[in-house]
């Protein structure tokens, strides 16, 4: 069993939207063996779409709306990785990822450098202690100079880095890439974009100026010099501890780099760690299956109207057909089809191991959190929602559909895309997003995959927080003082919707006996 769980690696890549994450997923997959890509595509009109959008806005967008899950084996190590959306307007589907994961790879813009939404994940990966390493991309395109990029990455995320590869020049004059942790020169031939030529090489050899030139080679050997007296030496374990972030760079569209941060990574990336529980800590090498809900998905095969609930092993070994305690409902439950996924691809699977993701099939029973075990009641924490920042009024728009309606809404709130609040005193439904993008995608979700038509109505709120307070008396009369701004969740809890950040810092000074949570983990 040990040694199962020593070989999965289960990792999630995050970045900007524009960093180029979904090409480096790609030619990943493409070193797995899972897809066949012959080079980058010129042309825009005939651009391929990722493959892991498989949802149609996505394909129409260009952009990733939703977490995808592929896994695939590599040099005897067994790869899962989570590819989450980079666009800011998802990011709580992200975040609620990077509870799945064991480490998390960072693409950053060689010219951008690090912008918002990279330092936001990274905050996560912080407060969850998750080892990152960092793709710097693009670098056969003009952009910073390394040194000042990595200045910028220890100052914005926060951490201490070290290079274990050099660019030779960038833009039109990029050569290639010295790998450090290998001691390999791959150099970069722009005419043969999907050819990466290795050669071993000693630094300090003449052999280096005559692949490179000698004004380039002494560049590259004055750069490493300051690298190696700058930077303290590699130490594995400081990476698994999160306290330095390994950093290569490449160019992800040209297949450039990658297969270097790919073999490293699955050499010094951590196998599953233990999971905390509300009861205790969960060891992957236990004898008996435990494993978490992190993520719902519908209409994977628009045709069949399938849910998937993807559930994360963390101890023991999974097994189809076999009896699991569904804790929050305490049902036991069997699984004739748990699946295994390339993107829309999938396939049925018999067993999984610590550090896996598992799908199954959900008709409702599941809620993101849940908990499977072989018997012992145990919670996993970690599963936040983020108070919302945006809100609107749901109607539907065809009287005819409000069958539809409902359980789109149902099964798209489950996925945890938005959340859905009652108002109590018109009784009218509110949803609440982080971003604009995520009504539009509601919207276009409901029509296309469940055939009804919803329309937004402005509602003026602030922000929502859940309250809760040991004196049953104050409560009552805060509810009934703020009656008009109060709602429930799903799961039937309080819900205070402050229309301004003065009413809600009103409240709180005037009711000191209630507290008013911001994300729903209380």
């Amino acid at each position: 069993m040990n040694q199962e769980i020593e070989r999965r690696r289960t990792f999630a890549i995050i970045s900007h939207p524009d960093a180029g994450k979904t090409t480096l997923t790609e030619k990943f997959l493409l070193f797995g063996g899972q897809i066949q890509v012959a080079g980058a595509v010129k042309n825009n009109k005939i651009r391929k779409t990722a493959t892991s959008d498989w949802m149609e806005i996505e394909k129409q967008r260009g952009i990733s709306v939703s977490t995808s899950v592929m896994e695939f084996d590599y040099e005897g190590y067994k790869i899962n990785i989570l590819d989450t959306p980079g666009h800011q307007d998802f990011c709580e589907d992200t975040y609620r990822t990077l509870t799945a994961v064991d480490s998390a790879i960072i693409v950053v813009d060689g010219a951008k450098g690090v912008e918002t939404q990279t330092r936001k994940l990274m905050e996560v990966c912080r407060m969850r202690n998750t080892p990152v390493i960092i793709f710097v991309n693009k670098m056969d395109r003009e952009g910073r100079d390394p040194f000042d990029l990595l200045d910028e990455l220890e100052e914005e995320l926060k951490i201490n880095v070290r290079p274990l590869s050099w660019p030779i020049n960038q833009g039109v004059k990029f050569k290639g890439v010295y790998n450090i942790y290998e001691n390999k020169l791959d150099l970069f031939k722009p005419d043969k974009q999907r050819v990466t030529e290795k050669v071993e090489v000693d630094i300090n050899s003449a052999e280096l100026d005559a692949h490179i030139g000698e004004d380039d080679a002494k560049q590259l050997r004055d750069d490493i010099e300051l690298i190696d007296g700058v930077y303290p030496e590699f130490d594995v374990e400081t990476y698994r501890s999160a306290e330095v972030a390994p950093v290569f760079f490449g160019s992800a569209l040209n297949n450039f780099g990658v297969q270097e941060l790919l073999n490293c990574f699955v050499k010094i990336a951590p196998s599953p760690k233990p999971t905390k529980a509300e009861e205790r800590v969960v060891e992957p090498e236990e004898q008996k299956f435990t494993g978490f809900i992190f993520k719902i998905t519908a209409n994977i095969d628009p045709n069949h109207r399938s849910c998937i609930a993807f559930c994360k092993v963390c101890s023991g070994k999974f097994e189809r057909n076999k009896p699991y305690l569904h804790v929050r409902q305490g049902k036991t439950l069997r699984f004739s089809s748990p699946t295994q996924f390339m993107a829309q691809r999938k396939s049925t699977i018999d067993e999984a191991w610590p550090g896996d993701i598992v799908g199954l099939p959900d008709n409702g029973i599941f809620k993101i959190g849940d908990t499977l075990t072989e018997g012992e009641k145990l919670h996993f924490r970690g599963l936040p929602s983020f108070s919302p920042e945006m809100f609107k009024y749901i109607e539907n728009d065809d009287p005819m559909k409000s069958k539809q309606l409902e359980k789109g809404i149902n099964q798209l709130m489950d996925e945890g895309v938005a959340q859905l609040f009652v108002n109590q005193f018109n009784g009218r439904k509110i949803i609440g997003t982080v971003g604009q993008l995520q009504f539009e995608v509601i919207q276009y979700r409901l029509e296309n995959e469940y055939n009804a038509k919803c329309r937004w109505e402005p509602v003026h709120l602030h922000k929502a927080c859940w309250i809760d307070s040991d004196d049953a008396e104050e409560l009552d009369q805060f509810k009934k003082r703020k009656y008009q701004y109060m709602a429930k969740d799903r799961d039937g809890r309080d819900v205070f919707l402050a229309d301004s950040g003065y009413v809600l810092s009103m409240a709180q000074q005037d009711f000191k006996n209630i507290k008013f949570h911001f994300t729903s983990e209380f």
